[in-house]
């Protein structure tokens, strides 16, 4: 085995690579596709061939969500405790074995049902989102439609009420703003007491759904609780990953699939044309932007990866997107292109056990969003007076602004 590459140069939190990382990546995938962190025990992971090993090795590397990577009062990398000491559950995407088993046949037997119930009345909240707040050739694509549609769907997935969908919106951004690694000290304090209101929130719907389940996603968790099959604060945590996730990546998703259009007139007409290239069009969408950039896992027992040792209670974060733009695995990775074999083949939703539960329901939104887009203009391009911007994270990529102009159809 042999050391980590001497990589130490290659700064995650440089401001320029928030925006554009790729350049990291492609650095980090030539010079240490295992690159350790200076002065911590967190390695980042970065080509196709290693992040598919490591998604595969359960045994040494864990799900478990022990620890992130923050910055402190100086600017420089440390470990942020994110168990309390083991004593926060592990759920879902977090967790092992077969805890990590029932909780996913609790969410994937509830989503099944309500997405189809759903799928029926997507274009139309879509469009209402649109009437709403298209006006006069210019819409904020960010506050119209991407940040409105996941919250809208989810309140009605869990069985909560539409007024609260501007708290569900919020909570959902802040609880995943914490794994962002860019946040200042003085927001940790904001960010957790945020998660702990997420938590009392959901902790209080999930009591009335227990006493009185209803059809959504709240009431499948509740009658668990009710049956014994799961703890109630189980439930919560269940609940608080999925808002937090399901309202992060889909806003992601439709956000990017819009700026990717916006950038390429040709790619629009060809997928008003045909719209079932619009499926094909949002793998590449996700591909070549994961809305979420990678996934941590923690080092169970000393071991290796890539020649590269690593100590037990380390921390590795996979990822996706450098690896789904490495050029040993594909061809002409930076590019759009509908005809790429394997299309799916990505790892915008993670791979092996832990692929995301949500991924049909987040592909059903991303397509009403998309196919609306091009039903209402006959052309769209990026606003030249709002530029673009990207929410500051090393982890989460999505827009915070992106206005667009349009010819109306």
């Amino acid at each position: 085995m042999t050391a980590p590459a001497d990589a130490a140069d290659l700064d995650v939190f440089a401001a320029e690579t928030v925006d554009d990382p790729y350049p990291l990546y492609a650095r980090l995938r030539e010079a240490a596709p295992v690159h350790n962190v200076p002065g911590t025990a967190f390695y980042l992971v970065s080509s196709w061939d290693l992040v598919t090993e490591a998604s595969g090795r359960t045994g040494d590397f864990s799900s478990n969500l022990r620890g992130i990577l923050v910055q402190d009062a100086d600017g420089k990398p440390e470990r942020f405790g994110m168990d309390m000491d083991g004593t926060v559950e592990q759920v879902l995407a977090t967790a092992d074995g077969a805890d990590h088993k029932l909780h996913r046949k609790l969410v994937i037997q509830a989503l099944a049902r309500r997405i189809r119930a759903l799928e029926t009345t997507m274009d139309d909240l879509v469009r209402q989102c649109w009437d709403e707040h298209a006006r006069d050739g210019r819409v904020d694509w960010t506050g119209a439609v991407a940040d409105r549609l996941p919250p809208t769907v989810l309140a009605r997935l869990l069985g909560i009420p539409d007024e609260d969908i501007p708290r569900l919106l919020k909570s959902a951004y802040e609880s995943v703003e914490l794994l962002g690694l860019l946040v200042p000290p003085e927001r940790l304090d904001y960010l957790l007491v945020s998660t702990l209101e997420l938590a009392g929130y959901l902790e209080a719907q999930l009591a009335a759904a227990t006493g009185n389940p209803g059809d959504g996603l709240l009431g499948v968790l509740g009658t668990a609780v009710a049956d014994g099959e799961v703890e109630s604060g189980t439930a919560v945590m269940m609940l608080m990953q999925l808002v937090g996730a399901g309202a992060e990546t889909t806003a992601g998703l439709i956000g990017t699939a819009a700026r990717q259009l916006a950038q390429r007139p040709g790619l629009q007409d060809q997928l008003r044309a045909d719209p079932a290239l619009i499926d094909p069009f949002l793998d590449e969408c996700l591909r070549v932007e994961p809305p979420l950039r990678g996934h941590y896992r923690v080092i169970t027992r000393d071991t290796e990866l890539g020649g590269v040792r690593l100590p037990a209670g380390g921390h590795l974060l996979l990822l996706w997107s450098a690896a789904n733009r490495d050029p040993g695995r594909y061809e002409r990775p930076d590019e759009i292109d509908l005809t790429r074999s394997g299309i799916r083949q990505h790892l915008a939703f993670g791979k092996g056990l832990h692929f995301c539960v949500g991924s049909p329901l987040a592909r059903l939104e991303a397509t009403a969003a998309v196919r609306v887009l091009l039903e209402r203009t006959r052309t769209f391009a990026l606003d030249p007076a709002v530029p673009p911007r990207w929410v500051r994270s090393v982890v989460v990529r999505r827009h915070a602004a992106l206005s667009l102009t349009y010819e109306p159809a």
